[in-house]
């Protein structure tokens, strides 16, 4: 390593063990102490700018930071090539291995050749994902509704180039262009992406003050987001080129809203059907009678009671449960009956029962007179 050239962990001030997020920490850290707009006239600040830029340049990616960490700044000089003598990595002149590597590509494909093929684009931007709580009663009407997130944006600045507008972007010096570099592994050689440039093949000189190279920047967006009706837990909806931009004008990524349908106090929800508890009355089980269940649609349903119902007896009521996602009908509305035991009598009601229980035979209640006559079975009487 040339003694002229400050080491990039220490350009950062951290260690060379730092993970990404303490390398990304320190580089804002700093770049906000020495930035030009901070320091206007300040050489000194704005060479320590330009240090601080190509070092966290080279170690945020991996790639690159491995080929440092082996063979520090010369990984990334001309002296370092395959013809040149005993450095690592082949660029424009590919020297020795040149017609072993094609060779090689010709049998193998472009794995151990193809510099110009193995170019690497920029970078889609990330797709990301935004989770969104919403009610029962908006999962069956569905709603249109806005949110706003912190996101990726092209940089208005540089237009999501990357350079101070009025410049651009050179050949790498590395690679000539091609984007790649070739490593000797014992007999082979392996073609990489280039370190310095990543595999654009181009590099940025100048970078843009704002967006510091990277052609976007972090700014909030309010986006529309349209809810079909019928959707449940775990639906996605998909918002196109809503993501993260991507780098240096490349193609942005997508937004992906995840919903989550809240607990209701009424139903629960099984697929399109709903589900809920009906409490009635001893004397509605006996003898029958109807009940009424609001619906999520505003109106109300009518519940057929029969005669002799027991507990735990589930009802139907067809077409009064969830819209079905994309399609057409909705499903069940589905009753649990639980027959509720008076708690409180006057004194007239427990003469009528005690006027009932005289008359019982046990055939009111065959359950139970099936049960104990099973006792007396098993136990002799």
């Amino acid at each position: 390593m040339s003694s002229a050239q400050l080491d990039y962990y220490q350009t950062l001030e951290v260690s060379r063990d730092a993970d990404g997020a303490t390398l990304k920490s320190a580089y804002r850290k700093l770049a906000m102490k020495f930035h030009p707009d901070r320091n206007p006239g300040d050489a000194t600040c704005e060479a320590k700018f330009k240090a601080i830029n190509e070092a966290y340049d080279c170690l945020k990616d991996p790639q690159k930071r491995a080929a440092y960490d082996r063979y520090g700044h010369e990984a990334f000089t001309q002296g370092m090539n395959g013809g040149g003598g005993g450095g690592p990595f082949g660029a424009g002149g590919r020297g020795d291995f040149a017609d072993i590597g094609d060779i090689f590509e010709t049998i193998f494909g472009s794995a151990f050749g193809g510099g110009g093929a193995a170019r690497q684009q920029n970078r889609r931007g990330a797709d990301l994902r935004y989770d969104m709580q919403i009610s029962l009663e908006e999962a069956f009407h569905g709603k249109s509704t806005e949110i706003e997130i912190e996101v990726s944006q092209v940089c208005d600045t540089c237009d999501g180039s990357g350079a101070t507008p009025g410049t651009s972007e050179r050949q790498c010096n590395l690679c000539h262009g091609m984007g790649s570099v070739r490593a000797k592994q014992g007999l082979f050689v392996i073609e990489r992406p280039c370190p310095t440039c990543g595999g654009r093949g181009s590099v940025i000189e100048d970078p843009c003050k704002v967006c510091r190279g990277e052609g976007r920047v972090d700014r909030p967006q309010a986006l529309k987001v349209d809810i079909p009706a019928g959707v449940d837990t775990g639906t996605r909806i998909r918002l196109s080129g809503k993501g993260e931009a991507g780098q240096r004008g490349a193609p942005p990524g997508d937004l992906y809203i995840f919903l989550h349908v809240q607990p209701h106090r009424v139903f629960e929800r099984e697929g399109t059907a709903l589900m809920t508890r009906v409490p009635v009355s001893f004397t509605t089980a006996a003898l029958g009678g109807c009940v009424e269940i609001p619906d999520l649609d505003g109106s109300t349903n009518k519940l057929d009671i029969p005669a002799g119902i027991q507990s735990g007896k589930q009802l139907r009521i067809r077409g009064a449960g969830m819209p079905v996602l994309q399609g057409r009908g909705r499903g069940d509305l589905v009753a649990e009956i639980v027959v509720e035991t008076p708690t409180k009598l006057s004194r007239r009601q427990k003469e009528i029962l005690e006027e009932f229980r005289a008359t019982e035979t046990g055939d009111e209640c065959p359950e139970s007179r099936g049960f104990f006559d099973k006792l007396k079975d098993a136990f002799g009487g």
